[in-house]
């Protein structure tokens, strides 16, 4: 009995030790951060107690500059007061001698007497004397710091002078700038309205034959039936003749405009408000009047035109130049329109 009950705790798993170690390393752990964060909190209090013991220091000593100005305005002002004083005894010690001088000259018998006097009260007037200079000493020490003071502060505004001035010339600059910027873009503008009017002048010769062809404003408006079928954004036999022509007078006018002109030729494609059933090829007039407008675009490249110069956009049914839902008025909304700009 007793053997198989040592085999049977030879069998047994003793988890205790293991479970003591992984709680020692748990502990280890918790006492590893906490040291960290009690380091990191010492450090933070240290750097924020420096800081603060700065901060007193320069607070003390602007309130010492602070009660030294203020001692030394009212020792000026002791000083003048005193000084006051003294040159208000002077004159009275002069007079007392000149009076004395006097009583000298009428009596003989009093001449001792006067002229001890007269030492007692020269000796109080040097005295006198030397604390009105020593008082002058003090003023012309005050008066010189307040010079300085005076001149610091004349530097001051002198500097802050120089930036004003410097900020109203930037501001005069910038305003010239703009004037300048401004008249180039009107000459800018204005030659490339000349422009716009040759090239629409040239087109209206080639074009002049057909009545669905016009002038609206700034744009050269083709209807949609002289350039496309029915429904469709591929350019017929007719719509390629057409544009044949306005590639000739594009490339000629591209010649003749500087090159320091950023011209574009803008092609608005347009539709009516009939609204597309969505089971063909383009789902809505959107699709419709965008792909005319590229289909133009691409032709005119492929006439030699250059890509970089022309610009598709379509606004669908959205942009009308006639109001209303009679045949003629949707045909005039049918339209492309070619617009000469500026990039």
């Amino acid at each position: 009995m007793a053997l198989v009950k040592n085999r049977r705790r030879e069998r047994g798993v003793d988890y205790w030790p293991g479970f003591v170690d992984a709680l020692s390393t748990l502990l280890l752990a918790i006492m590893f951060l906490l040291t960290v964060f009690v380091l990191a909190q010492f450090i933070l209090s240290r750097e924020i107690t420096g800081r603060d013991e700065v901060l007193n220091r320069l607070n003390s000593q602007i309130a010492e500059l602070t009660e030294l100005l203020a001692l030394e305005k009212g020792n000026s002002q002791d000083l003048e007061d005193t000084l006051a004083n003294l040159r208000s005894s002077l004159a009275s010690s002069e007079t007392e001698r000149s009076r004395l001088q006097a009583l000298l000259d009428q009596g003989a018998g009093r001449s001792d007497a006067a002229n001890s006097r007269i030492g007692q009260l020269t000796d109080q007037l040097n005295e006198e004397q030397q604390v009105s200079a020593r008082a002058m000493n003090q003023i012309e020490l005050l008066n010189q710091q307040i010079a300085a003071l005076r001149a610091q502060i004349a530097a001051v505004e002198e500097a802050l002078q120089a930036s004003e001035a410097k900020d109203q010339s930037a501001q005069a600059q910038i305003a010239d700038l703009g004037r300048r910027l401004n008249v180039a873009l009107a000459q800018r503008v204005q030659e490339l309205n000349r422009y716009r009017s040759d090239f629409f002048g040239r087109l209206r010769e080639i074009l002049s034959d057909r009545e669905n062809i016009r002038i609206v404003g700034d744009r050269f408006v083709f209807q949609s039936e002289v350039l496309f079928p029915v429904g469709g954004a591929e350019l017929d036999q007719a719509g390629r003749a057409e544009m044949d022509k306005l590639a000739n007078a594009l490339l000629e006018l591209a010649e003749e405009i500087p090159q320091e002109i950023n011209w574009v030729l803008r092609v608005d494609g347009h539709t009516d408000n009939s609204p597309l059933t969505g089971t063909g090829r383009y789902q809505d007039n959107w699709e419709l009047s965008t792909a005319r407008a590229t289909s133009v675009v691409k032709y005119l490249i492929s006439q030699g035109v250059p890509a970089n110069r022309l610009v598709a956009a379509g606004f669908g049914e959205y942009q009308p130049i006639a109001e209303g839902n009679t045949p003629e008025v949707r045909s005039q909304n049918r339209r492309i329109e070619l617009k000469l700009t500026e990039r």
